[in-house]
């Protein structure tokens, strides 16, 4: 378990294509993926202040968007956790979901490509398997944490359920789960980047819009997947095995 860790962090520090680098300390980091997480961030930061500055009885405008998002989440969490639970989960799927959801559309609808930089270049913040990897750990802890909470030492027990000699399996699983997640998201958005750049490249005209419309689709599908998996994971560690 212990190597396939190693091997998991190592996986986090693969790179494609060039990148601005800025060290910090004795580490580097991605500076065009942060650069574009701090945009995704203060568009979010933005609506969420624009929509909720003047509350009415009866919403309109950006109010009634924020208020429908909240609701969608709401449900979602609901849903995937269970009535009572699930609330308390909604900051964490909404602030997944609509960070996922913007940075994969700035990608899809912002051409980055224009800011030039001394090295690499910019794109969505999910274009980034660092980033992917970040959000998927994130959900690891996430549903770990859920379990702990309400089971104690007990939570330890699924590892051993339905019997014992499927403990290696059910930790292997923790591992895939984060993998799979960080994977999905990643080669989906790098691929529907990619093909459009190439499309732009090779005929700037009339035919990349329909992929970027089916982009910008696939995107929100993404991020509705993300989410809804991020949920299910929680909602398993919680529930009562029997």
């Amino acid at each position: 378990m212990f190597f396939n860790l190693i091997n998991f962090v190592q996986l986090a520090e693969v790179s494609v294509g060039q990148h601005l680098y800025w060290n910090l300390g004795d580490y580097q980091v991605h500076g065009q993926v942060l650069i574009t997480s701090w945009v995704v961030f203060s568009v979010l930061v933005l609506l969420s202040l624009l929509g909720n500055r003047n509350l009415s009885l009866e919403p309109k405008g950006l109010q009634n968007l924020t208020e429908y998002i909240t609701e969608f989440i709401r449900d979602l969490a609901q849903t995937q956790i269970g009535e009572t639970d699930g609330i308390s989960w909604v900051p964490f799927l909404g602030t997944i979901f609509l960070f996922i959801f913007v940075s994969n559309w700035s990608g899809a609808l912002f051409p980055w490509k224009i800011i030039e930089l001394p090295t690499g270049e910019l794109a969505a913040p999910t274009n980034d398997i660092n980033t992917t990897v970040a959000l998927a750990l994130l959900t690891s802890f996430a549903y770990f944490f859920a379990g702990f909470k309400k089971k104690g030492l007990n939570y330890f027990k699924r590892y051993i359920s339905p019997v014992a000699f499927l403990l290696p399996i059910n930790i292997l699983e923790d591992f895939t789960k984060p993998l799979s997640l960080s994977f999905r998201l990643f080669g989906n958005i790098l691929a529907d980047e990619l093909v459009v750049g190439v499309l732009i490249t090779l005929v700037p005209l009339i035919v990349p819009i329909p992929l970027m419309l089916l982009g910008l689709f696939t995107s929100a599908i993404q991020a509705l997947v993300f989410s809804t998996l991020a949920g299910a994971y929680i909602g398993e560690s919680i529930e009562d095995h029997h």
